[in-house]
């Protein structure tokens, strides 16, 4: 039996989306080869081994619940273990950490450089690739090096200048959209169809991040591709996000209001061969491994043109990435053993 490090929660917007993920990946491991270590990060940064029941993960009590033990993860290369205060203490040997944590200070390299300097097996994407995949304007730089298409924009920091802000803008063209530039689950994430609208918007994105993109409206729609592996890679069927109005927001994501996730994707076989063909060529622009899903848009001429990457996206049995490997025939406890598979070969 191999004990998987499973690490939820943390100092990020994404909190709450984090604690679902982790419970459902907690529950989808194969027991009779893994077993989980759960390890919750509050929201203000303090660390803990959970002995608790998992439900309470997913309905954010789990702090409450007595079953907290503060802990540190060693970065003793060699030790390979959680180190767990308490009477006596407790030492807990570590086979590999599978992070769940979304957006930032989880999603971005610092957690995973943090397994890498422990020198313990990561599941999912490293340091580099988690960095540049949060960082909106450096993956499409490197997506577009890599030949693939990307959306006009321009990046903002603190202090810019309004006046070329809007000129920016306006040759970008509305509608355009507004995002911090690392961030996730469209937390700060504006659809601007008016110039009055820019500035508000552009002081929205600033509240997440001390950057922001500008990033012109691609017509069509979202679509997205499942990917694993570390050289040779797999993808699930591309799915295809159908919107009513609007855009796919936090509340739509999560809740599915008034948008639909068709999975396989309604286009023709040839095209979705094409679109797992380029999220394989993006994975590998941005030096992913283990598991990522790629976002991209398919317009109405059939042009393909790259959204971002998730390197550590949704993971209950329902979310967006195992839903595409389950098309594929890639059952869910399949996918998470999969995952630490990959890990432990890397």
């Amino acid at each position: 039996m191999l004990n998987i490090m499973v690490i939820f929660g943390g100092c990020s917007s994404e909190y709450s989306v984090s604690l679902e993920s982790a419970s459902s990946v907690i529950e989808g491991m194969d027991k009779s080869r893994f077993t989980p270590v759960p390890v919750g990060i509050t929201r203000d940064g303090k660390w803990y081994h959970y002995s608790g029941e998992t439900f309470r993960i997913a309905n954010g009590t789990w702090q409450a619940s007595g079953s907290c033990r503060p802990a540190a993860l060693s970065a003793n290369r060699g030790e390979r273990c959680l180190l767990v205060q308490g009477e006596g203490g407790e030492k807990i040997s570590i086979d590999a950490v599978f992070p769940v944590l979304h957006g930032r200070n989880g999603e971005d390299g610092t957690v995973q450089g943090l397994c890498e300097l422990a020198d313990i097996p990561l599941v999912g994407c490293g340091v580099l690739s988690s960095a540049l995949c949060m960082d909106k304007d450096r993956a499409h730089r490197l997506a577009q090096d890599a030949g693939v298409h990307v959306p006009r924009s321009i990046v903002l920091r603190r202090g810019y200048d309004a006046d070329s802000a809007r000129a920016h803008a306006r040759e970008i063209g509305y509608p355009l959209f507004v995002k911090p530039v690392n961030a996730g689950s469209s937390y700060g994430v504006s659809k601007v169809s008016l110039p009055q609208e820019l500035l508000p918007a552009i002081d929205a994105a600033f509240e997440y991040d001390g950057s922001v993109i500008v990033e012109e409206a691609i017509p069509g729609f979202e679509v997205g591709c499942a990917v694993m592996g570390n050289d040779e890679l797999v993808t699930g069927e591309v799915d295809e996000i159908e919107l009513s109005g609007g855009f796919f927001n936090f509340t739509e994501k999560y809740n599915l209001i008034t948008s639909k996730i068709h999975v396989p994707a309604r286009i023709p076989p040839e095209k979705a061969a094409e679109l797992k063909e380029t999220a394989k060529t993006i994975y590998r622009a941005l030096d992913c491994r283990g598991f990522a899903r790629v976002d991209m848009f398919l317009t109405p001429d059939g042009k393909i043109v790259f959204n971002e990457v998730n390197t550590i996206p949704g993971f209950t049995s329902h979310s967006r990435f195992p839903s595409m490997m389950k098309a594929a025939g890639v059952p869910f406890t399949e996918v998470i053993t999969r995952a630490i598979e990959l890990a432990l070969e890397n």
